[in-house]
C-alpha cells in the first residue's frame, strides 16, 4: 500500500505544528489575511463526470479563532529588527515603538480588532548559568532535568532532533548583543527567534502512556529525544507551591505533617489497586471524585493536592470512578524515567508528527505540502469515493480516504457541535516558582473558581527544552472553553504573572515574573465528534479529529489505531520497522539509496549529554 499525504499548510502537523518566534508571526498573519488559500483550478467541476458527484472541500482553516496578540516588551526604533541567521521571511511586520509611548501602542500592525498589541519595558532576569544538574539515569537512557550544557557562549551543537526546516533549527551563532540593563527587548526577542519553538497545542507524554508504548514499538522513538518534567505544582491560596508526589518526596516534604504522610500513602496505596477493592468506593460511583476524598480521612491540603495535582480533575466534573482511574494512570507513571510521571520532547511536541512523517517517507510514504485538495470525487453506483482533485485539477485514484475534520465544508459539517480549547502562550522572565535551580520544567493546575468555568492547565518550559531563549520561559496555559480564549485565560495570567510598567522602580524586586509577551487564540476541538454526524460521507472517506483538551496523547493513538484497523484489518499497528538496508522492492535484491538511510543516522551516536532517545527501561541493554 502507498500512502500519499497532501496539506493545503506549508509545514507538518497541522494543529499539532510547533513554529519559531518568526514562524508564529507568519502563522498568525495566514490566519489574519486568510492567505493560506493557494490558486485553485477554476473549472475543476468540468472534471467530474456524469456517473460521478462532489463533495468540496473547504478552502480555508476555521479551526482557529478570537487571536489576540499584547507584546509587552520594548523595541528598540534604532533597530533593524531581523532573525539572526535566518532566511527572508514573510512574516507578520513589526513596526517599532517608543517605550515612553502610551502602553496600548502597537507593535504589531492591527489588520483585525481580534489581533491587539500593547507595550512597555520588561527587565530580564540573569542569563542561566551552564552548571548542569545531575541527571536522571534510568538503565542505559537518561532522561534528564539538567541545563542546556549542549550549548556553550557562542555554538550550539544541535541534536539528532534537528529540525527538517531551517526555521525551527536552533541559531548556530548567538548574534544578539546582550540589552542594556538586562532587560529582554521585543528586538532580542526576534533576533533569538530561532531559539524558540511554540507549540500550538500544550501535551505532556505520560511515561506509561499509549504513545510512549507506540514510539518504542515503532521505532519511532529514534528520531526524538525527551526530557523529563521536573515539578508538579499547585496554586492554593494564592500562592504556587511544589507538590511531592513520588514516595521519596512525601517523606521529605516539609509541607505535610507525619500523619499527613501516612494518610497519604495510605490511600495512593488504594489507588493503585483500587479495581480489587470494589466494596471500598462501590457506594461512592454517583458522586464527584472531591466529594469521595471528603469521606477518605484525608485533611484539606491532601484533598487539593490530589484532585488537582495528581488526578487533575475538576471538583464537578469528574466521577468517583474518573478520579480514582486518573490517579492511578498518575501514580502508574512515576519512576519510568524519573521523578515525575511526565516527559516532554525537546523541540517540543511538534516534533512529534516530524518523526511519524521520517518514519513513513522512509518507507516509501509521499508528503505534500503546500498542496491542497478541492474535492471527493463519489461514484454515483457503488456510493464510495474513487478519487480526489486537487489544486492543479489533477485526478488522483485510491482506495480509502482520510481526511481532517478541518478540511470537511460547512455543508458536511452542518448537524457538528465542537467544543472548543482556550490557549494562551507567554514569553516571561522567570518561573512562577523560583528556586536554586533556573532549569525546572513544571506543570500546575489552577482550579475554576465560578460555575461554568474549567480548571487551567499551565505548562512551563525553560530553555533546556529548546524552546525559547536563555533567559526566558515559555509558558502555555490550556482549558476548555467557556468563552473566548483571553476571558477564559486572563484570570490567571494575571494571578500568576504582571505586565511590566513605566511606574515601577529600577530595582524594585516583584514576586511575579513579568510578561514579555502574549498570545491568546480558541481551537476547535473535534475529538469527541461520531462519525454519523457528518452529511453523507462515503463509507471509504474516514474523518480524523484534531488535537483534543486533554493532557495526554490516548485519543489521538487510540483514534489513528481505530481508523488503521477499519482500512487494514487484521494487520499490526505499527510494528518494529525493518531496516531499510534490508527491504526488497519488488522481487529486486537492490537496497535503498544510500543516501535514504544514511539521512537518518542512529540518534544515539550524536546524543547531546543532557538529553536522550527513548527506549523501553524494562528491556535489557544490548
Amino acid at each position: 500500500m502507498i500512502y500519499q499525504h497532501f496539506s493545503r499548510r506549508s509545514y507538518y502537523g497541522g494543529n499539532w505544528a510547533s513554529f519559531s518566534f518568526s514562524g508564529l508571526l507568519s502563522w498568525l498573519k495566514e490566519h489574519q489575511e486568510n492567505s493560506d488559500i493557494v490558486n485553485e483550478c477554476p473549472a475543476w467541476q468540468e472534471k467530474i463526470h456524469e456517473n460521478e458527484e462532489a463533495i468540496a472541500l473547504s478552502r480555508t482553516d476555521k479551526t482557529i479563532q478570537h487571536v489576540e496578540v499584547f507584546c509587552y516588551a520594548c523595541q528598540d526604533l534604532h533597530e533593524d529588527v531581523e532573525e539572526a541567521g535566518a532566511l527572508q521571511k514573510n512574516h507578520a511586520s513589526v513596526t517599532s515603538v517608543n517605550c515612553t509611548e502610551a502602553a496600548d501602542s502597537a507593535c504589531l500592525p492591527v489588520e483585525d480588532e481580534s489581533l491587539r498589541t500593547t507595550s512597555c519595558e520588561i527587565p530580564a532576569e540573569q542569563t542561566p548559568s551552564s552548571d548542569p544538574e545531575r541527571a536522571l539515569e534510568v538503565n542505559d537512557v537518561q532522561v534528564t532535568g539538567e541545563k542546556e550544557n549542549c550549548c556553550d557562549d557562542n555554538t550550539c551543537v544541535p541534536s539528532t532532533a534537528a529540525k527538517e526546516t531551517s526555521e525551527n533549527v536552533p541559531v548556530a551563532e548567538d548574534t544578539a548583543e546582550q540589552p542594556k540593563k538586562n532587560r529582554i527587548t521585543y528586538s532580542q526577542i526576534i533576533k533569538e527567534g530561532r531559539r524558540f519553538n511554540i507549540d500550538l497545542v500544550s501535551k505532556l507524554l505520560y511515561s506509561r502512556g499509549l504513545l510512549i508504548d507506540l514510539l518504542i514499538k515503532s521505532n519511532v522513538s529514534r528520531y526524538a529525544e525527551f526530557k523529563n518534567i521536573t515539578r508538579i505544582l499547585a496554586f492554593r491560596e494564592g500562592r504556587v507551591k511544589q507538590v511531592p508526589c513520588s514516595r521519596a518526596d512525601v517523606f521529605n516534604s516539609k509541607q505535610l505533617t507525619m500523619v499527613e504522610k501516612r494518610m497519604l500513602m495510605k490511600f495512593l496505596t488504594f489507588c493503585m489497586e483500587y479495581e480489587e477493592h470494589p466494596d471500598e468506593y462501590k457506594a461512592y460511583e454517583e458522586i464527584t471524585f472531591s466529594e469521595y476524598l471528603k469521606t477518605q480521612k484525608l485533611t484539606p491540603s491532601l484533598q487539593y493536592f490530589v484532585l488537582h495535582s495528581m488526578a487533575m480533575t475538576s471538583e464537578t466534573g469528574s466521577s468517583t470512578i474518573d478520579g480514582l482511574k486518573a490517579t492511578k494512570n498518575f501514580l502508574h507513571s512515576l519512576g519510568r524515567y524519573g521523578n515525575t510521571p511526565f516527559l516532554f520532547p525537546l523541540y517540543g511536541q511538534g516534533e512529534l508528527p516530524q518523526c511519524f512523517c521520517r518514519m513513513c517517507a522512509v518507507f516509501g510514504g509521499i508528503y505534500c505540502l503546500r498542496h491542497s485538495v478541492q474535492c471527493l470525487v463519489v461514484d454515483k453506483e457503488s456510493g464510495k469515493c474513487k478519487a480526489i482533485i486537487d489544486q492543479y485539477g489533477q485526478r488522483i485514484i485510491s482506495k480509502h480516504f482520510l481526511v481532517e475534520d478541518s478540511y470537511l465544508s460547512e455543508n458536511t459539517c452542518a448537524h457538528v457541535q465542537y467544543r472548543q480549547i482556550s490557549r494562551a502562550i507567554l514569553i516571561t522572565d522567570r518561573s512562577v516558582l523560583k528556586t536554586d535551580s533556573d532549569q525546572q520544567i513544571s506543570i500546575l493546575t489552577v482550579p475554576a473558581e465560578e460555575p461554568g468555568t474549567f480548571a487551567v492547565r499551565v505548562i512551563e518550559l525553560c530553555s533546556s527544552t529548546m524552546t525559547c531563549m536563555k533567559g526566558s520561559y515559555l509558558v502555555h496555559l490550556t482549558c476548555t472553553s467557556s468563552k473566548t480564549a483571553r476571558e477564559d485565560l486572563e484570570p490567571v495570567v494575571q494571578k500568576l504573572f504582571t505586565p511590566y510598567t513605566e511606574t515601577e522602580i529600577e530595582n524594585e524586586e516583584i514576586e511575579k515574573p513579568r510578561l514579555l509577551w502574549g498570545l491568546y487564540f480558541n481551537m476547535r476541538d473535534s475529538s469527541d465528534v461520531n462519525r454519523n454526524t457528518y452529511n453523507d460521507l462515503p463509507s471509504n472517506v474516514y474523518v480524523c479529529s484534531g488535537p483534543d483538551c486533554a493532557l495526554g496523547n490516548d485519543n489521538a493513538v487510540k483514534q489513528a489505531e481505530a481508523l488503521f484497523q477499519q482500512i487494514c484489518p487484521n494487520e499490526d499497528f505499527c510494528p518494529p520497522p525493518p531496516n531499510p538496508e534490508d527491504i526488497i522492492l519488488d522481487g529486486d535484491s537492490l537496497q535503498p539509496e544510500a543516501s535514504e538511510s544514511s539521512a537518518l543516522p542512529e540518534a544515539s551516536s550524536e546524543t547531546p549529554k543532557e538529553s536522550s532517545n527513548l527506549r523501553n527501561p524494562e528491556e535489557p541493554s544490548k
